[in-house]
């Protein structure tokens, strides 16, 4: 059983490696993505117009500006109140063009606003493949839940679900790592002699004839000898980060998968042990990327609705930001005061509108709902450490580099080993 688990450790370490190598490091660099690409761009971010006097415009009116200036981009996300001293930021997506039935070709997907002029500071497309400063953190971004992989067939998500896989490889394989550490059962067959020695472990050997307890014979896969060859410190290194951290590597390789397949899997799985509340977003099939739905209701409407509910809810947060979902026919209102768009994590209280008709058809509220709501409410805020706030962070980022490094590792482990049973295989050709 246990000569299964290291050929199935060892084909799920290489098929993952590479991947989670890359996820790894690029996680450890986007904890910190809204920082990094607001020091890299200030001339995106930082508002040119610092007079005190000078208001900023509402966000409804920047965004019919936005679209007035280029009819073939429609705004999909942006908040309603500005932060002092920044650029209003939208998110734009094509409009259909009705003469050929497909979307138009929009270069750039985020747009930055001076908020007291509507004038347009800067364009981007955000996830493009390009290492410049302007798109670097971007790019980290995407590479980290989708590698890059392309559309196809008017689908979107085709990265999503190839890491969502990549992760659930990995999940399995915690337990096959985990498994592979703890010490072989003990068993001797030593003659009175001495002469015959067979099918003894290592650790029985060295222990001579006192036999070592389980906890003495597994104490030393949670160690790094420092002094010992380069080969045998990286095994260590591999081994031991893996016992040490084990919980940690579980929890991101579990909402890695709860992230990318949360429909496809996880939520299935848990509507058939548990109730999970309907999501609007969610339990919609979306629409094909050149069949986006046209809303009837404008985004003013849709606040507005969203707020008069959220009143009757004795909500005390402010409506902060609006989305449109143009794959579902969804407008998603948050509510978060200025400035905790991205401090809480996405623990953020909304409600969805329809955009066909204005109706109220749910929404998402933190810390409230069944088991298996808040179960799946956590699964970002886990995967980011935004659940433990600023330390939380900065655990994640050690964990994304000790991720790349168990990637590492284990290839020169597969590479040592793959040489040694080459040549043992070469002997036993000569000597035959």
């Amino acid at each position: 059983m246990r000569n299964a688990f290291v050929v199935v450790h060892r084909w799920a370490g290489l098929f993952t490696a590479v991947f989670l190598f890359i996820a790894g490091l690029t996680g450890a660099v986007i904890s910190w993505d809204h920082e990094l690409d607001e020091w890299l761009n200030p001339h995106l971010f930082d508002a040119r117009i610092t007079d005190p006097e000078a208001k900023p415009l509402p966000a409804l009116e920047l965004a019919e500006k936005l679209e007035a200036a280029d009819p073939k981009a429609k705004v999909t996300y942006f908040t309603l109140a500005t932060e002092p001293g920044h650029t209003a930021e939208f998110s734009v997506e094509p409009r259909l063009d009705p003469a050929t039935g497909q979307l138009h070709a929009l270069d750039y997907n985020q747009v930055f606003l001076e908020p007291s002029t509507g004038e347009i500071v800067g364009k981007r497309f955000w996830g493009q493949i390009s290492l410049d400063s302007e798109n670097l953190l971007p790019f980290l971004y995407k590479l980290h839940y989708s590698m890059h992989i392309p559309d196809f067939n008017n689908i979107d998500r085709w990265g999503v679900w190839f890491m969502g896989i990549v992760g659930i490889v990995w999940l399995f394989d915690c337990f096959v790592g985990f498994y592979l550490t703890l010490p072989r059962a003990s068993r001797r067959n030593v003659s009175v002699a001495g002469a015959a020695v067979s099918d003894a472990t290592l650790d029985d050997l060295e222990a001579g004839p006192r036999r070592r307890s389980w906890w003495d014979r597994w104490k030393p896969a949670w160690q790094i000898k420092l002094n010992a060859s380069a080969y045998r410190i990286n095994f260590d290194v591999h081994r031991a980060f893996g016992l040490w951290l084990w919980l940690m590597l579980f929890i991101v390789a579990f909402t890695s998968v709860s992230m990318n397949l949360g429909n496809e899997v996880v939520r299935p799985i848990l509507r058939s042990i548990s109730s999970l509340t309907p999501d609007a977003f969610d339990d919609r099939t979306p629409a094909p990327l050149n069949a986006p739905i046209t809303p009837k209701v404008s985004y003013a409407a849709a606040i507005d609705l969203a707020r008069a509910e959220a009143l009757k809810r004795n909500w005390t947060e402010p409506a902060g930001g609006a989305f449109y979902g143009a794959q579902h026919g969804l407008y998603a209102i948050l509510f978060f005061a200025p400035g905790e768009e991205h401090g809480n994590g996405g623990m953020q209280k909304m409600l969805f509108v329809d955009g066909n008709d204005g109706a109220i058809v749910g929404g998402r509220i933190p810390w409230e709902g069944t088991a298996a709501d808040i179960f799946m409410q956590m699964q970002f805020p886990l995967h980011s450490g935004r659940i433990a706030g600023l330390p939380g962070r900065v655990v994640l980022s050690i964990m994304g580099i000790v991720v790349a490094i168990l990637s590492a590792t284990g290839v020169v482990i597969w590479f040592k080993k793959r040489a040694a049973r080459t040549t043992a295989k070469r002997r036993a050709a000569i000597s035959t």
